[in-house]
């Protein structure tokens, strides 16, 4: 092949590989069309109150008029979520490294964590906000980061446990320290179970800091607003707000899943050859 044919054909493979995204992308778009216009339509037949249920379109006008209030109440909450995320994906990956290397910290540190992720968020708001006090935003930080970190550290763990022996084997007949064979083997193998919990926890990130905002905090809160607004009965003005929340969860998913194919560009090459 020419430099020629190799400069005409490199666009033309970028265009084709956007093109087949956007095709994937249609059923859900068609999807979620569909739901608003029978979501509007089921409002308008059945003649339902707004306070019960708004219509998309009056959601749609209240967002317009109260952008200016809401986006900066989500970006309140985001950095809430982003910095609990933080903290929590952290405090997984050290110990689930501390595990998958001691089995003695293993055995000490599952039932605790296990015990954490089975206790609601609704009983630990109460007392992260005395602690921490109830404006401040750590109180609500270290509810997400007890949110993420269980997933987290049980995917790491797995990650770094199941490797392939044939593999564990052969570094082994080297002479091959621990150390190596976590850089070179464990780590590797573990970084697409990683990023799966990340994923996961991009999402709780920003169900965790507004459900715990819902029991106190700043006005500037997104959770603080949706639950003033909806005591007041202005549901077309809590529903804007929830928009503003599904935005901040895809958004946040889909930066951790560009850093995903930054740091893992082998896994979604071996992903699509398998496809």
């Amino acid at each position: 092949m020419t430099a020629t044919e190799t400069t005409f054909n490199f666009p033309h493979s970028i265009l084709s590989a956007h093109r087949q995204r956007f095709r994937r992308l249609l059923p859900a778009i068609g999807l979620l069309l569909l739901g608003l216009l029978a979501w509007e339509a089921v409002v308008i037949i059945f003649r339902i109150e707004g306070f019960l249920l708004p219509k998309p379109s009056v959601i749609g006008a209240t967002f317009q008029d109260q952008f200016l209030v809401v986006l900066p109440a989500g970006l309140f909450t985001m950095r809430e979520a982003v910095g609990g995320f933080a903290i929590g994906s952290v405090l997984g990956i050290g110990i689930a490294l501390a595990t998958a290397r001691w089995t003695l910290i293993s055995e000490g540190v599952m039932p605790f964590a296990i015990a954490v992720n089975s206790t609601p968020i609704i009983a630990l708001a109460p007392i992260m906000n005395n602690w921490f006090g109830i404006t401040n935003p750590f109180s609500k930080m270290s509810i997400v980061a007890l949110i993420v970190f269980f997933p987290i550290m049980i995917n790491t763990v797995r990650g770094l446990r199941q490797v392939d022996p044939d593999a564990l084997e052969l570094l082994r007949s080297y002479a091959t320290n621990e150390r190596t064979v976590l850089l070179k083997l464990r780590i590797p193998n573990a970084l697409p179970y990683l990023f799966s919990a990340l994923k996961i926890g991009s999402t709780l990130s920003v169900i965790g800091a507004i459900v715990s905002e819902y029991f106190g905090g700043t006005r500037e809160a997104l959770g603080v607003y949706i639950s003033q607004q909806a005591a007041l009965f202005h549901f077309a003005e809590a529903w804007s707000a929830i928009m503003v929340a599904c935005f901040m969860g895809i958004t946040f998913y889909l930066l951790v899943l560009i850093v995903e194919r930054l740091v893992m560009p082998w896994h979604f090459a071996l992903r699509a050859a398998e496809e």
